[in-house]
C-alpha cells in the first residue's frame, strides 16, 4: 500500500465522495482516481453511485466515467490492512 493509498483510506471509515476526498487529501484528482483504482482492485474500498446508498461493482471499464460522480467506503479487508501497516 502506498502512502496516497493510506491516506485516502484513512479517510474512508465513513461513506464519502470523490469531491470531499479531493479536499481532504490534497491529491491531484488524477492521482486520486490511480489511488481508488488500486484501492479498488485490491478490494480494500467499495463504491457507490449513483447516490451514496447505491453499492455499485467495480468494472475497470466504467471507473473512469463515473469515478468522480462516486462516493467510497473502505472494506473490513482495507481496514485492517490499515490499520496493521
Amino acid at each position: 500500500m502506498t502512502d496516497s493509498e493510506f491516506d485516502i483510506l484513512d479517510e474512508l471509515y465513513f461513506v464519502t465522495s470523490f469531491r470531499d476526498l479531493l479536499q481532504k487529501t490534497g491529491l491531484s484528482a488524477l492521482a486520486l482516481e490511480k489511488g481508488l483504482r488500486n484501492l479498488l482492485e485490491q478490494e480494500y474500498i467499495k463504491s457507490f453511485y449513483p447516490d451514496p446508498d447505491t453499492e455499485q461493482a467495480y468494472e475497470t471499464t466504467s471507473f473512469g466515467a463515473i469515478s468522480r460522480d462516486s462516493f467510497y467506503l473502505a472494506t473490513k479487508a482495507g481496514l485492517l490492512a490499515h490499520n496493521t501497516r
